[in-house]
């Protein structure tokens, strides 16, 4: 019995691992990524990548084709997860520093929670009404910086453009929740982000970032993370979500909305000359304390992050 519980326990421990670190690092990869590529293109070729993978590797492994209607889902709730939920946070980091985009969608939860008080859910209780106020002034706090993304600063167009982003998020998720969509919850994400994928190259097509594309003046850095995105986010570390949603509770799997956070802000001081100032720790724990308070509420289901 004990030759087979260690083996559980290390998958679990790795998995764990790969939501907390892998989906808190791909800030700061999103960051190096869009140094020489434009935000769109990043994103477009990241889900295209990931999304062509898993679905022909679920599909030779015998996977079912999906039908008309679960293609049509695909293609409402692709964009609405990946090209405005995505898209936004990686337009975003272009002027705000990776942790502080961070810290701003962990206030997912907290749309999840309103959304499904909206469509008829149970109201938010008075703990979790003061974890939504709690949120919004972590988030103010962030917008008072304005200063520039090493400074840790945040503009006022910057955050609406994130907090759109977080909600065009939930609303994919809530719609997912109930769409006709393949049994097989990796190969619904794969249909998602090819049809989410297509969406941000057809908006990177309409902004021109084609042409401004220099394919010489890319960096390493640059294409070595939009494959650690595509590899490691969106694959690994969401095949490891998806696992973990089956072998333990989403109150635990949900710790991930606070962990990322803090990976975030950390790696983004150590590696990318990011201000780790009093005022952003003072935001973070607000933050955090705020999602925490949110998130271990068992009868909330999680969901996986934007930056996924």
């Amino acid at each position: 019995m004990s030759h087979e519980a260690a083996p559980s326990r290390a998958k679990l421990l790795l998995a764990f691992a790969a939501v907390y670190f892998i989906w808190g690092s791909t800030y700061l990869f999103i960051r190096f990524a869009i140094e020489t590529v434009p935000p769109f293109l990043v994103g477009g070729i990241r889900f295209i990548l990931a999304g062509a993978v898993m679905y022909a590797w679920l599909r030779i492994r015998g996977a079912p084709r999906p039908t008309r209607a679960e293609w049509r889902s695909a293609f409402i709730i692709g964009p609405l997860m990946m090209t405005g939920g995505n898209g936004g946070i990686v337009w975003s980091e272009q002027f705000v520093a990776s942790g502080v985009v961070a810290l701003v969608v962990a206030l997912v939860p907290l749309w999840m929670l309103l959304l499904s008080w909206l469509r008829g859910g149970s109201r938010p209780s008075l703990r979790e009404w003061f974890g939504v106020g709690t949120g919004l002034v972590g988030v103010a706090m962030l917008v008072s910086t304005n200063g520039t993304p090493v400074q840790g600063g945040i503009t006022p167009l910057a955050a609406l453009v994130m907090i759109c982003s977080t909600l065009s998020w939930s609303v994919g998720s809530l719609i997912a929740r109930d769409a006709p969509l393949p049994a097989s919850p990796l190969l619904a994400a794969a249909m998602e982000m090819l049809a989410g994928g297509a969406g941000m190259l057809l908006i990177a097509l309409t902004r021109g970032e084609f042409a401004q594309l220099a394919v010489s003046a890319v960096s390493w850095r640059s294409g070595l993370s939009i494959a650690y995105l595509a590899c490691f986010g969106s694959i690994i570390a969401f095949s490891a979500y998806k696992w973990l949603l089956s072998r333990t509770t989403p109150a635990a799997v949900g710790t991930y909305a606070f962990v990322n956070p803090v990976v975030a802000v950390m790696l983004g001081w150590a590696f990318a000359s990011e201000a780790l100032t009093v005022h952003t720790m003072v935001a973070m724990i607000v933050i955090v304390g705020a999602v925490v308070t949110i998130s271990l509420r068992p009868r909330h289901q999680v969901l996986a992050d934007p930056a996924e």
